[in-house]
């Protein structure tokens, strides 16, 4: 945050001041005690097993400028406390607030499915053809994330793109009143967070409420080969933009080439066609690129110097990210798994030229619900006539991955129950000239297997 105060906070948050001095000023927003950037303002959340309100103290000791409280009777000292009916609120408040007072440059916000860190930092990489860009960190995308990051941009920026994820009806509305883009991308409607949204339509309403503080004018833009996001009626006040490869997508690829460590699209806007080649493969992210020229003409950045800044960009960790172990190939895609981004790997993957055999790894993909079965089923099938050789299957869930592979594809099927299992498999079996894909949803901590062959390289 920029020249803002305590007593800047009091207004925006509708708190009192226990103790300490409006005058003071403060920089971040932060949850976690133990990591403060420089004067921050601590967010006191109580959970299941942990009240932030025990830390208050230890916040300032580690350099806290001031803190949230929603207890009264905690103990007070030099620093401003602010008494709040609800610390959630308050920090909403106060991002709310922030954005609204003080940030004056355009913001995108990026939602959907899957792929918004990607084509979240693609839009990053060419919008800073001409300008600087502010970006969501890591995985600050949610409710708690957005307004912590939006907090964090100052003016020395001329841009940001801020990544929205939601898992829970009503999150949107909080972080979309939050961010008011100016923009807006939406990459795709699928089936992750099933469990909580029950369904795709209720999905696809969810996320459009990214467009719901948007100024008028602002620049809504589609995926337009998403069958949900194609039926749905776009909103009057905001210029409707359509990218994909349907004909009348205005933001168009044609003439996709995909191979293993890139993919060649003619980029076409308007009738004028541009040849492109990007440093990393699969359709998907061609997809991203057309959203990215998307966002810089709504930003007026020159279409030919952010293609050259596109064509740059070689990935993001863990999502497709390629490392090399002894005489081996492993593809770490292992940060998150959904039906629509297993068959995107899955794609890439079987189109990867290796002089060895190809396995791919696939863990449980959580929070489908009653759909989880038949959504896995869906991946088992989906193998069929691709270009690997064995595919290991990790967890419960998975057996009905592995099951309908073994009934519609010609590959070899493994199954395990613990990642240490399916690392001592691997670990007998790979050699010189071999790839090997991973995919599974996060708290399936595919990672433990990758960093055990990046261990025993460094031995």
């Amino acid at each position: 945050m920029q020249n803002v105060t305590v007593r800047d906070i009091l207004k925006a948050s509708g708190g009192t001041l226990l103790c300490g001095s409006e005058d003071t000023y403060v920089e971040h927003i932060t949850i976690d005690s133990r990591k403060i950037a420089g004067n921050d303002i601590f967010v006191p959340f109580v959970g299941e097993r942990v009240d932030g309100h025990n830390y208050i103290q230890s916040a300032f000791k580690n350099g806290a400028a001031a803190s949230f409280s929603s207890k009264r009777d905690i103990p007070l000292c030099e620093k401003p406390i602010i008494l709040v009916d609800d610390v959630m609120k308050a920090m909403l408040n106060t991002a709310r607030w922030y954005r609204k007072e003080r940030i004056k440059i355009p913001v995108t916000g990026v939602t959907g499915s899957v792929g918004k860190t990607s084509t979240r930092e693609i839009i990053s990489r060419a919008l800073s053809a001409e300008k600087n860009v502010f970006s969501t960190k890591g995985n600050y995308n949610g409710q708690i994330g957005v307004p912590m990051t939006m907090c964090d941009i100052d003016n020395s920026y001329e841009a940001a793109v801020i990544e929205m994820g939601i898992s829970l009806f009503g999150e949107m509305d909080n972080i979309s009143s939050v961010v008011c883009a100016d923009c807006a991308v939406v990459t795709n409607i699928g089936k992750c967070h099933i469990e909580n949204l029950l369904t795709q339509e209720n999905i696809l309403t969810e996320k459009l409420k990214i467009a719901d503080n948007m100024p008028d004018g602002g620049t809504l833009i589609l995926n337009g080969d998403d069958r949900l996001l194609r039926s749905c009626i776009p909103d009057k006040r905001l210029n409707t933009v359509y990218y994909g490869t349907s004909p009348d997508c205005r933001f168009k690829a044609e003439n996709i080439t995909v191979t293993g460590t890139g993919t060649a699209f003619d980029f076409v806007l308007d009738g004028k066609r541009k040849a492109m080649k990007l440093q990393i493969a699969g359709k998907h992210n061609v997809m991203n690129a057309l959203a990215a020229f998307a966002v810089c003409e709504s930003l007026g950045v020159d279409l030919d110097a952010a293609a050259e800044r596109i064509q740059t960009y070689s990935g993001f960790a863990r999502r497709m990210e390629r490392v090399q172990c002894r005489d081996y190939l492993i593809i770490d895609d292992a940060y998150n798994a959904s039906t629509d981004s297993v068959k995107a790997a899955i794609d890439v993957f079987s189109d990867l030229q290796t002089n060895g055999k190809k396995y791919i790894v696939l863990a449980d993909m959580l929070e489908l619900g009653e759909h989880a079965a038949d959504e896995h089923r869906t991946i088992g099938a989906y193998l069929a006539g691709k270009d690997i050789d064995t595919a290991v299957f990790i967890g419960t869930l998975s057996r009905y991955t592995a099951q309908s592979a073994r009934d519609n594809a010609d590959v070899e099927v493994k199954c395990f129950d613990s990642n240490a299992e399916a690392y001592e498999f691997l670990k007998e079996n790979l050699i010189k000239g071999d790839a090997v894909l991973f995919k599974g949803s996060h708290s399936m901590k595919l990672e433990e297997i990758i960093e055990k062959f990046i261990q025993s390289e460094e031995e």
